[in-house]
């Protein structure tokens, strides 16, 4: 079972969110048949939109799309309260079979399949307009665009470190971190935090070695004293789609094209880019959705 962990250190200026995402990372993989570079970076996003979902209030929702030049084309990760104790999250990739060789450092190429582009980020409340916040990529990497993010826009230094490995069978491990520097961090709390980051492993390496989500904490917080309590949060793959949200859309078209609709084509089908769910309306079920028109 995939778990988020959050805590703080250092008398509460620095605060760390962590997860293991390995489940989320292969049903998604699955659900969209993503080749190994796609994976590896819609994995990170959606692990990304994960960790940051762990602040997430009552019915608040998180969506992180990245758009670049690159064969991906634009990928997209949502996060949102699935309950007490739960983080849901889903994500999908323009063109789920973008694939290129490893770099030079024999990891995926995230960056060269993503390509130059902006980060979006979008926090949508129940009531009232959401808030946007646009970044230009930094690297492609995902984990150091998420880091500039917050800090250029939200004005958090942060460490954000994420990543998917996977293998011939499918994906072995993903996760991340991500610490934020809080008002009143001093000089020997941010020294510390930065020489921690530079020699921590990979965040999969220490997953496939038995790392869990406050193991990872522990390891980025060496030498910061942790605060004991924590909160922990299952993660799971999820989905929003309905079919009552594609009659939605439908009616969205208007009068004219729905009718152009049932008289033309015996089956409308829509498929959920997040989940891959098919939905089936017959020229009946479109009749009626015009008879709501009335």
């Amino acid at each position: 079972m995939d778990r988020v962990v959050t805590a703080s250190a250092a008398s509460g200026t620095v605060s760390f969110v962590a997860g293991t995402t390995t489940e989320l990372v292969r049903e998604t993989q699955l659900r969209h048949a993503l080749a190994p570079t796609a994976a590896a970076a819609v994995g990170r996003l959606v692990t990304a939109a994960t960790l940051l979902g762990a602040s997430l209030k009552g019915p608040e929702r998180l969506t992180l799309q990245i758009s670049g030049n690159g064969p991906i084309g634009t990928i997209v990760a949502d996060a949102w309260s699935g309950g007490e104790g739960v983080i849901a999250a889903r994500g999908y990739a323009r063109n789920p079979l973008a694939d290129l060789p490893l770099n030079a450092r024999g990891k995926f190429d995230v960056a060269g399949v993503i390509g130059k582009g902006q980060l979006q980020v979008t926090k949508s409340y129940e009531i009232g307009q959401p808030y946007v916040g646009v970044v230009p990529l930094e690297t492609g990497e995902i984990g150091e665009d998420i880091a500039s993010y917050l800090a250029n826009s939200q004005q958090i230094p942060s460490v954000v470190a994420l990543g998917v490995l996977a293998g011939p069978s499918g994906i072995r491990a993903a996760g991340g971190i991500i610490a934020q520097l809080m008002p009143g961090s001093d000089d020997a709390t941010i020294s510390t935090l930065e020489a921690n980051a530079a020699a921590m492993p990979p965040v999969t390496t220490q997953i496939v070695e038995g790392a869990d989500a406050r193991a990872l904490i522990e390891r980025l917080a060496e030498g910061l004293e942790l605060r004991p309590h924590e909160n922990t949060y299952e993660a799971r793959f999820d989905c929003r789609c309905t079919r009552e949200r594609v009659e939605r859309a439908l009616v969205g078209l208007g009068r004219d094209e729905l009718l152009k609709i049932s008289r033309e084509q015996p089956e409308t089908e829509a498929t959920c880019d997040f989940c891959k769910r098919r939905y089936v309306l017959t020229a009946a079920d479109v009749e009626e959705l015009l008879a709501r028109l009335d």
